[in-house]
């Protein structure tokens, strides 16, 4: 099998299973017990806690363990609402977000809020003056990814913080970096980001597995779930231990030669654009920036007949939610490109332990899907 849909979930490597393994038979303690089974798993709930505080670059008193990056998503947005409820009810955030914003946006509609959704141009650009320009003395809230997960496009996220505090200081910012975690360069406390959404299974972590960053300004955070108290009373329920350990050893490993690990990616990326334009037919769609994440057309071919025609021989790559019911995504169709256009987008996304010849084979297997298919859009 050749996996190249990392951007979807990212393989789990032995040494992370063998953390979780050993956490859920021999240290399974609940951190709230007070006899020593249990204060060391407390502890050790704060050493992972210090893992993946470090790599997110924040003090690990501002993380919060939650179960995935959709979970985080809606905790900040509401979070933010709530603190800045009698300063308005306008959110900013752009048509190109991953579901997890975008419905928890629709559902503060329903609750009285105002959004404006901005789009982007044809290669998914956003810009920091474009997201400024929308932003209005009511605003609650800015809401913008650091990296699409369709595109891989890498949006302002430092210059719209900064603009934003100079503009509207009350307002709060969030970002979801969960495709930009331990892929692009970023610390947390210098972002200027009042909320940061991670998770753990886009670096090799397990499912069900994430963490929010909560920044100084933000006032007494409203609670996601009341209850025993966990994660210092604001999201409640016993701690998913084993999920947490598997994510600090994810990051863990992921930090061991990130650097040449990253330069890999863009080496592979940059392999794979040469080696698919070659192909008749097929366009490069979004600039790329993100190292690990590629999006292309091959124009008039349905997106998800070449999905299962790759599939059955032991490709992965993703429509990257763009072919539902024959419809392309949210994203594809922000971009306002042409019908057959988007209705061919494809994307391959990569991993540390693919290679050139991963990409070869997927681009002769596209080769062959073009010349031996007719087109249908």
């Amino acid at each position: 099998m050749i996996y190249l849909d990392h951007a979807a979930t990212a393989p789990v490597p032995r040494a992370v299973a063998d953390a979780m393994y050993e956490v859920l038979t021999g240290r399974f303690g609940n951190p709230s017990s007070q006899y020593p089974l249990g204060l060391e798993m407390k502890k050790q709930v704060e050493s992972w806690r210090g893992t993946v505080a470090d790599a997110l670059g924040c003090d690990a008193k501002r993380l919060y363990f939650t179960s995935c990056g959709t979970e985080g998503d809606n905790w900040a947005i509401q979070a933010a609402c709530w603190q800045n409820r009698h300063l308005g009810k306008h959110i900013v955030t752009t048509a190109v977000e991953h579901s997890a914003v975008l419905e928890s946006c629709k559902w503060m509609e329903r609750q009285g809020c105002e959004v404006t959704y901005l789009r982007p141009d044809q290669q998914g650009h956003i810009t920091a003056a474009q997201v400024l320009e929308a932003v209005r003395p009511d605003t609650a809230l800015v809401s913008v990814m650091m990296v699409n997960n369709e595109l891989g496009n890498v949006y302002p996220v430092e210059d719209i913080a900064k603009d934003l505090a100079a503009k509207n200081p009350k307002t709060l910012f969030h970002t979801d970096a969960v495709q930009g975690f331990l892929e692009v360069p970023f610390a947390a406390d210098r972002l200027g980001a009042d909320f940061v959404t991670v998770s753990a299974h886009k670096i090799g972590g397990p499912k069900g597995a994430g963490a929010l960053y909560i920044g100084p300004r933000v006032r007494n955070p409203r609670p996601l779930l009341a209850g025993g108290g966990q994660e210092s009373g604001l999201r409640a329920g016993t701690e998913a231990t084993a999920q947490i350990a598997g994510f600090a050893k994810a990051v863990e490993l992921r930090q061991r030669g990130l650097a040449e690990t990253l330069a890999h990616l863009r080496d592979l990326r940059a392999y794979a654009a040469e080696q698919l334009s070659a192909i008749s037919d097929l366009t490069l769609i979004g600039d790329g920036e993100a190292p690990h994440i590629l999006a292309a057309s091959l124009t008039g071919w349905p997106s998800q007949n070449i999905v299962n025609d790759l599939g059955s021989q032991g490709i992965c790559v993703s429509a990257g939610s763009a072919c539902h019911q024959g419809k392309p995504s949210h994203v594809v169709a922000a971009l306002g490109l042409p019908r057959r256009t988007a209705g061919g987008v494809i994307r391959l996304s990569f991993g540390p332990e693919n290679t050139r010849e991963d990409v070869d084979v997927c681009a002769a297997a596209l080769r062959r899907h073009h010349d031996q298919r007719m087109p249908m859009l």
